[in-house]
Protein backbone atom coordinates (compact mmCIF):
# COMPACT_ATOMS: atom_id res chain seq x y z
CA UNK A 1 0.00 0.00 0.00
CA UNK A 2 1.17 3.70 -1.19
CA UNK A 3 4.83 4.34 -2.18
CA UNK A 4 6.62 2.59 0.25
CA UNK A 5 7.90 5.92 2.00
CA UNK A 6 8.40 6.12 5.32
CA UNK A 7 5.96 8.18 7.47
CA UNK A 8 5.64 10.37 10.67
CA UNK A 9 2.78 11.25 12.60
CA UNK A 10 3.79 14.51 14.30
CA UNK A 11 1.10 15.03 16.89
CA UNK A 12 1.69 18.66 19.21
CA UNK A 13 -0.48 18.16 22.20
CA UNK A 14 -0.64 20.29 25.34
CA UNK A 15 -3.05 19.35 28.41
CA UNK A 16 -5.64 16.98 25.59
CA UNK A 17 -5.22 14.09 28.30
CA UNK A 18 -8.96 13.34 27.49
CA UNK A 19 -8.69 13.09 23.43
CA UNK A 20 -5.09 11.57 22.96
CA UNK A 21 -5.73 7.81 23.94
CA UNK A 22 -9.15 8.23 20.95
CA UNK A 23 -6.63 10.02 18.60
CA UNK A 24 -4.39 7.47 18.41
CA UNK A 25 -6.49 4.60 18.25
CA UNK A 26 -7.56 6.15 15.47
CA UNK A 27 -4.54 7.30 13.77
CA UNK A 28 -3.62 3.56 14.14
CA UNK A 29 -7.14 2.65 12.33
CA UNK A 30 -6.10 4.09 9.65
CA UNK A 31 -2.73 3.36 8.93
CA UNK A 32 -2.01 0.10 10.25
CA UNK A 33 -1.79 -1.25 7.00
CA UNK A 34 0.71 1.06 5.83
CA UNK A 35 4.42 0.04 6.23
CA UNK A 36 7.12 2.06 7.99
CA UNK A 37 4.57 4.02 9.50
CA UNK A 38 5.27 5.84 13.17
CA UNK A 39 3.21 8.39 16.17
CA UNK A 40 5.33 11.10 17.58
CA UNK A 41 3.66 12.62 20.44
CA UNK A 42 5.37 16.14 21.25
CA UNK A 43 3.64 17.12 25.12
CA UNK A 44 4.63 20.75 25.27
CA UNK A 45 4.55 21.30 28.90
CA UNK A 46 1.31 19.27 30.06
CA UNK A 47 -0.03 19.77 33.47
CA UNK A 48 -1.62 16.80 32.91
CA UNK A 49 -1.34 12.70 31.65
CA UNK A 50 -1.42 13.35 28.04
CA UNK A 51 1.90 11.87 27.61
CA UNK A 52 1.08 8.75 29.42
CA UNK A 53 -2.25 8.07 28.05
CA UNK A 54 -0.36 8.29 24.70
CA UNK A 55 2.12 5.77 25.81
CA UNK A 56 -0.43 3.23 27.64
CA UNK A 57 -2.75 3.65 24.38
CA UNK A 58 0.39 3.12 21.82
CA UNK A 59 1.27 -0.07 23.82
CA UNK A 60 -2.16 -1.49 23.85
CA UNK A 61 -2.57 -1.10 20.36
CA UNK A 62 1.25 -2.17 19.65
CA UNK A 63 1.52 0.99 17.50
CA UNK A 64 4.96 2.04 16.95
CA UNK A 65 5.01 5.83 19.35
CA UNK A 66 7.94 8.32 20.29
CA UNK A 67 6.90 10.11 22.86
CA UNK A 68 8.67 13.26 23.74
CA UNK A 69 7.84 16.10 26.69
CA UNK A 70 9.11 19.81 26.38
CA UNK A 71 10.85 20.71 29.89
CA UNK A 72 8.65 23.74 29.24
CA UNK A 73 5.88 25.35 27.09
CA UNK A 74 7.42 26.54 24.03
CA UNK A 75 4.21 26.76 21.81
CA UNK A 76 2.87 24.65 19.03
CA UNK A 77 5.66 25.28 16.63
CA UNK A 78 8.19 24.37 18.39
CA UNK A 79 5.91 21.47 19.46
CA UNK A 80 5.86 20.07 15.68
CA UNK A 81 9.59 21.27 15.00
CA UNK A 82 10.45 19.19 17.80
CA UNK A 83 8.87 16.42 16.30
CA UNK A 84 10.12 16.32 13.38
CA UNK A 85 13.38 16.25 14.71
CA UNK A 86 12.60 13.26 16.16
CA UNK A 87 10.65 11.79 13.65
CA UNK A 88 12.42 8.68 11.63
CA UNK A 89 10.04 8.73 8.70
CA UNK A 90 10.81 10.36 4.94
CA UNK A 91 7.47 12.16 5.00
CA UNK A 92 5.85 13.96 8.07
CA UNK A 93 2.14 14.32 8.74
CA UNK A 94 1.05 16.79 11.17
CA UNK A 95 -2.36 16.40 12.60
CA UNK A 96 -3.78 19.13 15.79
CA UNK A 97 -4.08 17.03 19.08
CA UNK A 98 -7.50 18.14 19.82
CA UNK A 99 -9.31 15.31 17.72
CA UNK A 100 -10.96 17.55 15.70
CA UNK A 101 -8.49 17.26 12.95
CA UNK A 102 -10.09 13.24 11.17
CA UNK A 103 -7.38 10.76 10.77
CA UNK A 104 -8.78 8.87 8.29
CA UNK A 105 -8.16 12.11 5.77
CA UNK A 106 -4.47 10.91 5.89
CA UNK A 107 -4.17 8.05 3.12
CA UNK A 108 -6.35 10.57 0.89
CA UNK A 109 -3.40 13.07 1.69
CA UNK A 110 -0.72 10.06 1.25
CA UNK A 111 -2.05 9.20 -2.07
CA UNK A 112 -2.00 13.22 -3.45
CA UNK A 113 1.49 12.78 -2.47
CA UNK A 114 2.76 10.18 -4.87
CA UNK A 115 1.20 11.87 -8.00
CA UNK A 116 4.16 15.12 -6.85
CA UNK A 117 7.12 15.03 -8.72
CA UNK A 118 8.79 18.15 -7.28
CA UNK A 119 11.40 17.77 -4.37
CA UNK A 120 9.96 20.20 -1.86
CA UNK A 121 5.81 20.09 -1.51
CA UNK A 122 3.10 20.47 0.91
CA UNK A 123 -0.53 18.75 0.88
CA UNK A 124 -2.37 20.79 3.03
CA UNK A 125 -6.04 20.09 4.44
CA UNK A 126 -8.83 22.31 3.97
CA UNK A 127 -11.78 22.56 6.51
CA UNK A 128 -14.30 23.35 3.97
CA UNK A 129 -17.31 22.86 6.28
CA UNK A 130 -15.73 23.52 9.89
CA UNK A 131 -17.49 22.55 13.10
CA UNK A 132 -16.19 25.75 15.49
CA UNK A 133 -18.23 28.73 16.48
CA UNK A 134 -19.63 31.55 14.05
CA UNK A 135 -17.29 33.72 15.62
CA UNK A 136 -14.09 31.92 15.36
CA UNK A 137 -15.53 30.44 11.58
CA UNK A 138 -15.67 34.13 10.63
CA UNK A 139 -11.99 35.27 12.17
CA UNK A 140 -10.29 32.65 10.01
CA UNK A 141 -11.78 33.62 7.32
CA UNK A 142 -11.08 37.23 7.51
CA UNK A 143 -7.54 35.97 8.49
CA UNK A 144 -6.79 33.36 5.75
CA UNK A 145 -8.32 36.36 2.65
CA UNK A 146 -5.89 38.79 4.32
CA UNK A 147 -2.75 36.10 4.62
CA UNK A 148 -3.63 34.84 0.75
CA UNK A 149 -3.77 38.65 -0.61
CA UNK A 150 -0.28 39.02 0.59
CA UNK A 151 1.31 35.95 0.51
CA UNK A 152 0.19 34.46 -2.09
CA UNK A 153 0.16 30.72 -0.72
CA UNK A 154 -2.67 29.12 -2.82
CA UNK A 155 -4.55 27.36 -0.08
CA UNK A 156 -7.86 28.34 1.06
CA UNK A 157 -7.07 27.15 5.14
CA UNK A 158 -3.59 27.56 6.48
CA UNK A 159 -4.64 27.32 9.79
CA UNK A 160 -5.56 22.94 9.62
CA UNK A 161 -3.48 21.26 11.19
CA UNK A 162 -3.57 18.69 8.92
CA UNK A 163 -0.50 19.20 6.46
CA UNK A 164 1.91 16.87 4.34
CA UNK A 165 5.61 17.23 3.18
CA UNK A 166 8.74 15.66 2.77
CA UNK A 167 10.79 16.03 6.41
CA UNK A 168 13.67 16.94 4.50
CA UNK A 169 11.45 19.89 3.19
CA UNK A 170 10.38 21.15 6.43
CA UNK A 171 14.10 21.03 8.38
CA UNK A 172 15.13 23.70 5.42
CA UNK A 173 12.85 25.88 6.92
CA UNK A 174 13.52 28.88 9.12
CA UNK A 175 11.97 27.97 11.95
CA UNK A 176 10.04 30.63 14.27
CA UNK A 177 6.77 30.70 16.61
CA UNK A 178 3.44 30.21 14.62
CA UNK A 179 5.37 28.69 11.42
CA UNK A 180 3.33 25.93 11.36
CA UNK A 181 1.00 28.59 9.73
CA UNK A 182 2.72 29.38 6.91
CA UNK A 183 3.99 26.04 5.74
CA UNK A 184 2.59 26.36 2.28
CA UNK A 185 4.13 29.72 2.09
CA UNK A 186 7.32 28.55 3.02
CA UNK A 187 7.45 25.87 0.62
CA UNK A 188 6.53 28.13 -2.31
CA UNK A 189 9.41 30.04 -1.23
CA UNK A 190 11.44 27.43 -2.15
CA UNK A 191 10.09 26.73 -5.48
CA UNK A 192 7.58 23.94 -4.52
CA UNK A 193 4.32 23.05 -5.15
CA UNK A 194 1.53 23.54 -2.79
CA UNK A 195 -1.66 20.91 -3.02
CA UNK A 196 -5.26 20.88 -1.15
CA UNK A 197 -6.93 18.44 -0.10
CA UNK A 198 -10.67 18.81 1.21
CA UNK A 199 -10.74 17.08 4.68
CA UNK A 200 -13.05 16.54 7.64
CA UNK A 201 -13.39 18.53 10.59
CA UNK A 202 -15.09 17.47 13.82
CA UNK A 203 -16.39 19.36 16.96
CA UNK A 204 -13.89 19.79 19.51
CA UNK A 205 -15.58 16.72 21.95
CA UNK A 206 -12.81 17.18 25.09
CA UNK A 207 -10.55 20.24 26.79
CA UNK A 208 -10.47 24.08 25.42
CA UNK A 209 -8.51 25.75 22.57
CA UNK A 210 -5.35 27.14 23.38
CA UNK A 211 -6.10 30.70 21.26
CA UNK A 212 -8.54 33.25 21.57
CA UNK A 213 -9.08 36.19 19.16
CA UNK A 214 -6.50 38.63 20.68
CA UNK A 215 -3.68 35.93 20.30
CA UNK A 216 -5.08 35.22 16.79
CA UNK A 217 -5.10 38.25 15.71
CA UNK A 218 -2.04 40.20 17.19
CA UNK A 219 0.69 37.34 16.72
CA UNK A 220 -0.67 36.37 13.34
CA UNK A 221 -0.44 40.43 11.48
CA UNK A 222 3.09 40.26 13.41
CA UNK A 223 3.85 37.13 12.01
CA UNK A 224 2.29 37.77 8.46
CA UNK A 225 4.82 40.79 7.92
CA UNK A 226 7.80 38.55 8.76
CA UNK A 227 6.58 35.62 6.43
CA UNK A 228 6.86 38.40 4.04
CA UNK A 229 9.68 39.43 4.26
CA UNK A 230 11.76 36.40 4.50
CA UNK A 231 9.55 34.98 1.32
CA UNK A 232 10.87 37.98 -0.27
CA UNK A 233 14.39 37.51 0.68
CA UNK A 234 14.36 34.21 -0.28
CA UNK A 235 16.29 33.52 -3.71
CA UNK A 236 14.21 30.50 -5.55
CA UNK A 237 17.02 28.45 -7.37
CA UNK A 238 16.24 26.39 -10.47
CA UNK A 239 18.84 23.55 -11.70
CA UNK A 240 19.43 23.98 -15.73
CA UNK A 241 21.68 20.90 -15.58
CA UNK A 242 23.08 18.36 -13.24
CA UNK A 243 25.77 15.69 -14.64
CA UNK A 244 27.82 12.88 -13.28
CA UNK A 245 30.40 10.12 -14.03
CA UNK A 246 30.51 6.24 -12.93
CA UNK A 247 31.26 6.68 -9.28
CA UNK A 248 32.65 3.42 -7.60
Amino acid sequence: MGSGKSFSVVIPVMNESDSIGKLITEIHAALKDYPGFEIVVVDDGSSDQTLDVAMSTARSLECPLQAVRHAQNRGQSAAVKTGVQYARGELIVTIDGDGQNDPADIPAMLARAETIEARDYVVAGYRKNRKDTPWKRFQSRVANRVRDALLHDGVPDTGCGLKLLPRETFLTFPWFNHGHRFIPALVRALGGTVEVVEVNHRPREQGVSKYNAWNRAWVGLVDLLGVMWLVRRTPVIRISEHQETGLS
